[in-house]
């Protein structure tokens, strides 16, 4: 864990939804590193369970749960749990999601739709519905992990395109509902990270270095300089901000 100067996240609890692995992960280690308790929530309890281990380790208060996102009873149970346990839910970073495989649109599996759909835009939106309630009477922080192709269309991923459009339709909806609650609704757009899930779809060393080349900068992002921008959003630096659309894409979105 990164020994930070400042605090930002002292007396705050968050929960960060996919937390168990990968991107997740990386965003669970940083503000924990500013001082939130953290609750690690995943659908496999073991992935949860290691990275709160690691966080308690390092000298946080963290908490693993294990829900499906796709079931809004279990996320019920786990804000429960979280709120017997911590009291409070300031910030939720809604973050769980899955890839697919490269097709055109017309040889896309009807199942791939269907499941793509239910884990990264409903499931947000369940993940949404259950946070919220807990946030009107105190305000808070929700960040909605989207994507590049939230804001254009890439070639062979279309139901993940249409996917992570819809997140930020979500995102900018709760946003004008909820302000006036104080709560604070906004998604983060990464490019290509290299996690264990785009790792698994991409496991040419060639093509990531084709995906470097298509960025203005030369590269594709770190779990690091995302989870930096999900911790700056949820931090009272951004009071102002709210249904904002947060590339952290190296130059990606700005038509090579």
């Amino acid at each position: 864990m990164k020994n930070l100067s400042n605090s930002r996240y002292e007396g705050l609890t968050v929960l960060v939804t996919g937390g168990g692995a990968g991107l997740g992960e990386a965003i669970c280690e940083r503000l924990a590193a500013e001082g939130a308790a953290v609750a690690v929530l995943d659908y496999s309890i073991e992935a949860a369970q290691r990275v709160a281990s690691k966080l308690r380790e390092q000298g946080a208060k963290a908490l693993a749960l294990c829900a499906d996102v796709t079931r809004p009873e279990q996320l019920k149970q786990a804000i429960a749990t979280l709120l017997e346990e911590f009291g409070q839910l300031d910030m939720a970073v809604n973050n769980a999601g899955i890839g697919i495989p490269f097709a055109p649109l017309a040889d896309q599996e009807d199942e791939t739709w269907a499941r793509v759909i239910d884990v990264n835009l409903t499931g947000v939106f369940n993940s949404m519905k259950a946070e919220l309630p807990h946030m009107q009477e105190r305000g808070g922080a929700i960040i909605n992990i989207a994507s590049v192709t939230a804001l254009m269309g890439i070639a062979g991923v279309s139901p993940y395109v249409a996917a992570k459009h819809g997140v930020l339709g979500l995102t900018r909806s709760a946003a004008i509902e909820y302000g006036k609650y104080g709560v604070r609704v906004n998604a983060v757009c990464p490019t290509f990270v290299r996690t264990a899930l785009t790792m698994a779809e991409l496991t040419d060393e060639e093509q990531w270095q084709a995906l470097d080349d298509m960025h203005p900068m030369g590269r594709c992002a770190t779990p690091e300089e995302v989870a930096a921008m999900v911790a700056f959003l949820g931090s009272a630096e951004a009071a102002i901000v709210t249904g904002s659309a947060n590339t952290v894409d190296g130059g990606f979105t700005t038509g090579r």
